[in-house]
């Protein structure tokens, strides 16, 4: 009997038409067609607490949080042990005088770790509210969240952060208490005992917290479960409010869509390392810890990630495109060096990238053995799910890491303000761009955006989403709540979408942002710049304009691990800040971002004319991307002005 070959992964739902149109422009998922969205997956798990409660019994004690220090194996706590400590810690703060309740608000301040999560999981269980202070929101930003909060107590990984806190104690009078994970000083101690503040152990707090032992105090679905502050380009960060049911809602959501291919089980394994202050990483680990998974934590240093991966072996990897672009560029410089490797690797990609438009995902195939192994084993060799957002990623870039990874990669839509995700592929669609139907948690809809020639009669607009998901509001900010959610509930993106025939959506536009040339034609700069990242030669890429010029400039930076190799090829010598000098470089970028413009599908007035080539990544810490690796646009703008100045004055 001959054998069936390799399979197409399977769909309950239609792939030709993966979402329901309600009429009115308005479109749920297949999962939800009879109108009830889902709030949640399994009917004892309505809040985080009773998620966590979950995982403790279905691990039957398992381990699950796993820590790994210097070049040694990961040691690992069990769930009991998880459990226990979050009772204590949370009992610890109820004896030091906090109440359960949403107006207790207990901040975070930490790199992901163990402690980060048993934090997370006190305030679970007795009903306060967690509030994470990113690492690089700045001084001033936790200064405004914790007086915005009246928080008492913020719980830090490092005696470094406690120091940043007392700095600017005087203008944080609420706080009373911070708890250190690791080691710290005397010294500290006592110049924060001088200002009121109490600093403590975290060990201390566990140890306190035992001998004064109480009963939980469960949450209910409606209760806030975090605020999560989202940094703007300007102006201060919002707190967006996200109960128990908005965040198990779309967890459930999720899990619905992964069981068309898997089943989720406590023998799986993630990697924890995308910031724990994000909704899209705390989602992921609420998703994990229900099915009583491993989650273990990297080591803190981004150099050393993929080396905890080898060595953890997970089974589950969400990834932001700024990681698969590095996987991708890693992988084209090592076939690049020989002739031979690189026609046996195009070979071998044409060949896989037949079947996964077919819908097959597969890594037992001879290309597996052949050409894509070293990037499986490299990951790990055991990852079986990968889920992608946070930012745009190319079609190519996606094509080849569903490929080389052999296994489903889904990729999702969202912001925070819908918890995590609005909308997420199908693990049996592998067509490139677009970001999925909705979500069964929520109804997306697309409005009239008529200033950018957007219309919802036309498929066009902007994506507006409506579910038990969608956060209850901004913190003690009314009137921006009401800017972003209309009075019949609508959560309004800001971003402009588009239905595909197969009913799908596909982000391809900006409603922020855009400004008009002296002509009057309207830019959205950020539609521009995606397609302009797409070369091979351009990391990142700033476009912009202003009412007083007839056309674009646009400030290149170059990718470091492609443009040394294209320049030795070219004959260019120097190092990579002498390459970004070189006339050479800057023809060949400008003529590279034109062409992909023009196949785009750009209008003449929407290329850039002219550019300058910066040879220094935009990141978080010059203060160019917002925490979330959003452009701070005016931020960049001001600090290329001259340069854009000098570029108008040469036309």
């Amino acid at each position: 009997m001959m054998s069936p070959g390799p399979q197409k992964l399977p769909s309950t739902i239609p792939i030709e038409n993966q979402s329901v149109d309600l009429g009115g422009g308005v479109r749920t998922s297949h999962l939800a067609r009879d109108g009830n969205l889902i709030t949640y997956y399994y009917e004892d798990v309505q809040t985080l607490y009773e998620g966590f409660l979950r995982g403790v019994k279905v691990s039957n004690d398992g381990e699950f949080l796993g820590t790994r220090k210097g070049d040694g194996p990961y040691s690992w706590i069990t769930y009991k042990q998880a459990y226990n400590q979050a009772r204590q810690l949370g009992s610890a703060f109820k004896a030091k005088g906090l109440e359960s309740g949403e107006d207790t608000f207990i901040g975070v301040y930490s790199n992901n770790r163990a402690e980060w999560v048993i934090t997370e999981q006190a305030c679970n269980m007795f009903s306060m509210v967690l509030v994470p202070l990113y690492d690089t929101l700045g001084p001033d930003a936790c200064t405004y969240i914790i007086n915005q909060t009246g928080m008492n107590t913020v719980v830090c990984d490092k005696k470094e952060k406690a120091t940043v806190l007392l700095k600017s104690i005087s203008e944080t009078p609420s706080l009373k208490q911070i708890i250190v994970m690791d080691s710290m000083d005397q010294g500290l101690v006592s110049a924060a005992k001088e200002k009121g503040v109490d600093i403590l152990l975290f060990q201390d707090m566990l140890d306190f917290g035992q001998n004064n032992i109480t009963e939980p105090v469960p949450p209910k679905p409606d209760n806030l479960a975090t605020i999560c502050y989202t940094s703007g380009t300007t102006g201060n960060p919002k707190g967006v409010m996200l109960t128990h049911k908005n965040i198990i809602s779309n967890v459930a959501a999720v899990y619905k869509i992964v069981n068309e291919v898997d089943t989720i089980s406590p023998s799986d394994v993630h990697i924890s390392y995308l910031p724990l202050a994000h909704m899209f990483e705390r989602a992921v680990e609420s998703f994990m810890i229900m099915q009583g998974c491993h989650i273990g934590f990297f080591r803190g240093d981004v150099k050393l990630l993929l080396e905890d991966i080898k060595v953890l072996k997970p089974t589950f990897f969400p990834v932001v495109p700024r990681l698969l672009n590095r996987i991708y560029d890693k992988t084209l410089q090592a076939v690049s060096a020989s002739k031979i490797k690189s026609i046996l690797f195009n070979f071998a990609m044409s060949k896989k990238q037949a079947e996964v438009e077919k819908g097959i995902i597969r890594k037992d195939s001879i290309w597996d053995k052949l050409v894509f192994k070293k990037v499986q084993e490299g990951l790990g060799g055991r990852l079986r799910l990968a889920v992608t957002g946070s930012a745009p990623i190319s079609e190519k870039v996606m094509m080849f890491c569903r490929c080389a990874f052999g296994c489903p990669i889904l990729e999702g839509y969202g912001q925070t303000e819908g918890n995590a995700g609005l909308t997420v592929t199908l693990p049996a669609d592998t067509t490139p761009g677009p970001v999925g139907p909705p979500l069964p948690c929520n109804l997306i809809k697309l409005d009239d955006v008529s200033e950018m020639n957007y219309f919802a009669k036309d498929g066009k607009g902007e994506v507006c989403a409506k579910g038990p998901n969608i956060m209850r509001g901004y913190l003690k900010q009314p009137e921006k709540t009401a800017e972003t959610i209309d009075s019949e509930g609508w959560l309004h993106t800001g971003d402009i979408g588009m239905w595909m025939p197969n009913g799908t959506l596909k982000i391809i536009d900006r409603k922020k942002h855009i400004f008009k040339l002296a002509q009057g034609e309207y830019i959205a700069p950020e539609k521009i710049e995606n397609i302009y990242m797409r070369a091979s030669l351009v990391a990142q890429m700033f476009v912009d304009g202003n009412s007083l010029q007839p056309c674009l400039v646009g400030i290149a930076v170059p990718d470091p691990e492609v443009l040394p190799g294209w320049a030795s090829d070219k004959g260019l010598q120097g190092n990579f800040e002498q390459l970004c000098q070189k006339q050479e470089v800057k023809d060949a970028i400008l003529k590279e971002i034109t062409d992909l413009g023009k196949k785009g599908g750009l209008k003449s007035f929407e290329q850039v004319k002219a550019i300058h080539i910066h040879p220094e990544l935009f990141s978080v810490e010059n203060g160019f991307l917002t925490p979330t690796f959003k452009s701070k646009r005016p931020q960049l703008r001001q600090f290329f002005q001259a340069k854009m100045d000098e570029m108008y004055s040469k036309m």
